[in-house]
């Protein structure tokens, strides 16, 4: 293996381990996200030895067999010390350090970094976030809130920057500036995470003395669903208190894997149950994509999502995107 394989390989090594710890909820959560940050942080770290040249650390008498990973931090580490001024090598070298509970270590990277880029937004929402995790209280402290500031001033929607610099101003007894700092980002926030936020920035307006914000439109395009599901009274009779009713949409004619579930607590039906894009489990299947949809609905006494003899379920139905369907549960799983 030549020198340029070897530090290729080595990198690759790193990224691979190293985000084997950093994206572990998100793999769970959003698996093709997780697959395009290590495709990202992959080709960074092969862009690394183009930045930094032929390493002489890997000469395979020098190298230490079976710990391909801290002898690839080692090697990044060396590189830097050589040649400093690579912002892409110390950002990776921050996050490996990270990874591995070194936080000094990676906040000193990052800064090293933002030296060498000081007006990078990403770099300064990640120092100034270092520093009020450093500090007591995890208060922002004037220079991280200048960081945010000025990582805002170079990218507007930055939504790191904005999201710590609104809980900054929170910190300072400023709800109203807060609330201003954040009511952006609700356009451009993931759906799940819009009410979580306007929950936040209505806690602001209200310590503002402000009305809390306008009800939000709906979305017609992403509400695929509005379902009336019901209980047969003789099956609620038979039904415990814990037991959970999974409302179900899948992809007519295609596999048994659902497009979008709500899971509820059975006791509360009859309930209508709006189901959209934030009900679906795969970012690439959403709902709203679909225009006929099957719709099932199970009443779980295990709490399980797999069905179980017992469960009680209703007959599937077949409808149109934004028909409003009815489901009644009156079937027992044999």
């Amino acid at each position: 293996m030549n020198e340029m394989t070897g530090f290729v390989v080595a990198s690759v090594v790193l990224a691979v381990i190293v985000l084997g710890f950093v994206l572990r909820p998100l793999w769970r959560e959003k698996p093709l996200a997780g697959a395009g940050v290590l495709l990202s942080l992959g080709l960074a770290t092969g862009l690394v030895y183009a930045l930094v040249g032929t390493p002489n650390a890997l000469d395979p008498a020098r190298r230490l067999p079976g710990d391909a990973f801290a002898d690839a931090i080692a090697q990044l580490e060396a590189e830097l010390e050589r040649n400093p001024n690579q912002v892409d090598g110390w950002r990776l070298l921050a996050n490996t350090y990270a990874s591995i509970d070194r936080p000094k270590d990676a906040q000193a990277a990052r800064e090293r970094a933002l030296k060498i880029a000081p007006n990078d937004p990403d770099l300064l929402a990640q120092v100034a976030e270092a520093r009020s995790i450093a500090a007591p209280g995890h208060i922002f402290d004037a220079e991280g809130v200048a960081m945010l500031q000025r990582a805002l001033a170079q990218q507007p929607m930055h939504q790191h920057a904005r999201w710590f610099l609104g809980i900054a101003q929170r910190q300072a007894q400023q709800p109203a500036e807060a609330a201003k700092t954040w009511e952006p980002l609700l356009a451009v926030v993931e759906p799940d995470t819009v009410a979580g936020l306007r929950e936040q920035i209505n806690a602001a307006r209200a310590d503002a003395g402000l009305a809390p914000l306008a009800p939000a439109a709906v979305d017609v395009a992403s509400v695929a669903l509005t379902i009336s599901v019901s209980l047969d009274p003789a099956l609620a009779m038979r039904m415990s208190k814990d037991a959970v009713v999974f409302v179900i949409a899948r992809r007519p004619g295609g596999p048994p894997i659902p497009v979008a579930v709500r899971k509820l607590p059975a006791a509360s039906l009859p309930q209508v149950v709006i189901l959209n894009d934030t009900d679906s489990l795969m970012p690439t299947a959403k709902l709203s994509q679909l225009q006929s949809i099957e719709i099932t609905a199970r009443v779980s006494e295990s709490g399980d999502a797999a069905q179980r003899k017992g469960d009680f379920h209703a007959v599937p139905a077949t409808v149109q995107k934004g028909q409003a369907a009815a489901v009644l549960i009156d079937r027992v799983v044999e």
